[in-house]
């Protein structure tokens, strides 16, 4: 899950950051693609195991294949899911595991953003399904769905311009649900549906949402692992300022995805 620029290298760092929000988001969307027990599923970018988690509780597969193309990611997620019907490869998007329409359910969370060629990756995604097959991905809604890395980024921006070259808003373009389900429909797929989801992310006090930034995996993360510490202080102020608490202290905020499904012909 490799965009230029971003790091992805640890599976701890990246859970603290945004896997934690990612695992009742994977639930949600298992439950939303409808899926029919003891089917075979592909699971392209599985990252931490957060999806992968999601099918096996929700879904009730027969088999899964879930890959990625970090080491560290399916090592981290061999270790998180515990399941003898998951079977995890080291392998790239753009060259998955499994056989032309072996499928019944080829999914990718929070993956397409990051990989050059997304049309690509959603045509292999197809291929790999069988007739009749879904085919199934999610994205977080960066430009105006992701209430705590919109807070990020404002500030940095407001602190540095340049920043806003890496605002995933602007840098993924698949985060508005038009062009998510134009892609879908482009690529063949048959009676594609586009929802958002919704998922609270909890905050239990300002440290909480502000350490995983200085964790140095994924784009918010790896700018402000750049920043000298004037200035990671200087934008830790002014967060601190901008975010609203609760009278425990915590910072309560909403997360937003859009999910695609699609039938395969």
């Amino acid at each position: 899950m490799t965009a230029t620029g971003d790091n992805w290298a640890t599976g701890d760092a990246y859970e603290s950051y945004m896997g934690r929000w990612s695992r009742p988001l994977a639930r949600t969307f298992v439950g939303w693609l409808r899926s029919d027990h003891r089917g075979t599923w592909l699971e392209i970018g599985c990252g931490t195991g957060a999806l992968t988690r999601a099918i096996c509780e929700v879904g009730e597969p027969a088999s899964v294949v879930a890959c990625d193309r970090s080491e560290s990611f399916v090592s981290y997620a061999r270790e998180a899911v515990d399941d003898s019907r998951v079977f995890f490869a080291v392998a790239s998007a753009e060259n998955p595991p499994g056989a032309a329409h072996a499928f019944d359910y080829v999914v990718s969370g929070l993956l397409l953003n990051f990989v050059s060629d997304p049309s690509g990756v959603l045509r292999l995604m197809a291929e790999r399904a069988r007739r009749g097959g879904v085919v199934g991905a999610y994205v977080w809604d960066y430009g105006e769905g992701m209430s705590f890395l919109r807070c990020f980024w404002d500030e940095a921006v407001a602190l540095d311009a340049a920043a806003a070259d890496l605002d995933e808003a602007y840098r993924f373009p698949l985060c508005r649900r038009e062009i998510l389900s134009s892609l879908f429909v482009s690529t063949g797929l048959q009676d594609v549906a586009v929802e958002g989801l919704e998922v609270l992310t909890h905050f239990e006090n300002f440290d909480d949402f502000w350490t995983p930034f200085l964790r140095g995996t994924g784009p918010a993360p790896s700018y402000a692992a750049a920043l000298s510490p004037e200035r990671q202080q200087e934008l830790r102020r002014r967060l601190a300022r901008r975010l609203k608490r609760e009278s425990d202290g915590s910072i309560r905020l909403k997360a937003r995805a859009w999910a695609a499904r699609g039938v395969a012909g």
